[in-house]
């Protein structure tokens, strides 16, 4: 387990802050103009290594996590990122999602965390499975499938509680796990559609819902041509986009690289993507340079050295 937590946190904030100063920019655009390193300024005139509120809140869940499992403390820390600027990279928060503000707003107003999400059919943006990873190193030794989910569940619906978010999150996470196992990427992404199909069918989960998943699993996400993969922020396309990118690349570098340069939300892309990459590949495979560039590295380091210890007691 040595360094995969480390590997994988800082996988998802050096894939959103490569992606940061080219957030909205098209695929086209970006096809001239690639993105190769980190650069500064751009779509939110920020410095070199910034990252946004993936990073945030995927390091407030790391936090939480590094304390134990108490879901209204992860909502407590939420909204300390949104009015006190926890965990961002210059003190202040600069990106928020639609949905997340809307549900962090409740949990202002006094909601329960168990409450505070939206859950209609519109409210499907990529907003918890951003933030979702730190779940997979807490959830690594469940060994019931249901707990695992009720889990994923619960963290996703503080913000995104529609089962279409939940069920992008589970899949993810079960993804996770099984590269934190040290399987092969692709005897893991086996793994996962068997796993998950079966415990759709168990649970008797809407066909409907499911079947907008069929692409990832009932078939092979990799296999399909870049100009069928979507990269807005639509919970779905992020999950194919990541899973995409990922088993398309024989690198870390390359996982990031490519996943920033499909566009649109492109530092969520290049985070959910970074997640996985940085496990499967470990923390000596990302590049050196993007590693000292990431603002708050000493804090993010920190942070992960205190989870992997709480993890591995």
């Amino acid at each position: 387990m040595e360094n995969v937590v480390k590997a994988g946190i800082f996988g998802v904030c050096i894939g959103d802050a490569l992606g940061v100063p080219v957030e909205f920019k098209s695929r086209e655009t970006l096809k001239n103009f690639p993105v190769v390193k980190m650069q500064e300024f751009g779509s939110w005139n920020q410095p070199k290594g910034t990252w946004s509120d993936d990073s945030s809140l995927t390091l407030c869940l790391a936090e939480e996590l590094t304390k134990g499992y108490d879901l209204e403390k992860i909502g407590e820390s939420f909204v300390k990122w949104n009015k006190y600027g926890h965990w961002t990279a210059h003190g202040r928060l600069f990106d928020i999602g639609g949905t997340t503000r809307h549900s962090i707003a409740r949990l202002i107003k006094g909601e329960s965390a168990r409450f505070s999400g939206n859950i209609f059919e519109e409210d499907n943006g990529n907003g918890s499975l951003m933030r979702i990873l730190p779940l997979a190193f807490y959830l690594k030794n469940e060994e019931n499938i249901d707990t695992l989910y009720q889990t994923v569940k619960e963290v996703s619906s503080i913000t995104h509680g529609h089962f279409r978010s939940v069920f992008a999150c589970f899949i993810y996470v079960i993804f996770a796990i099984e590269l934190i196992k040290g399987k092969d990427k692709r005897e893991a992404y086996k793994h996962t559609q068997e796993l998950v199909l079966k415990f759709a069918d168990i649970q008797g989960f809407n066909p409907n819902e499911i079947r907008l998943f069929e692409r990832i699993l009932k078939n092979d996400i990799s296999k399909y041509d870049a100009d069928t993969i979507s990269s807005g922020g639509y919970v779905l396309h992020s999950l194919e986009a990541s899973l995409w990118c990922f088993l398309n690349s024989e690198s870390y570098a390359e996982a990031v690289l490519k996943a920033v340069n499909l566009g649109e939300d492109t530092d969520t892309t290049g985070a959910i993507t970074g997640g996985i990459a940085g496990i499967y590949y470990g923390f000596e495979n990302i590049p050196e340079e993007w590693v000292n560039e990431l603002v708050r590295k000493n804090d993010i380091e920190a942070l992960c050295e205190k989870l992997h210890k709480k993890l591995i007691q």
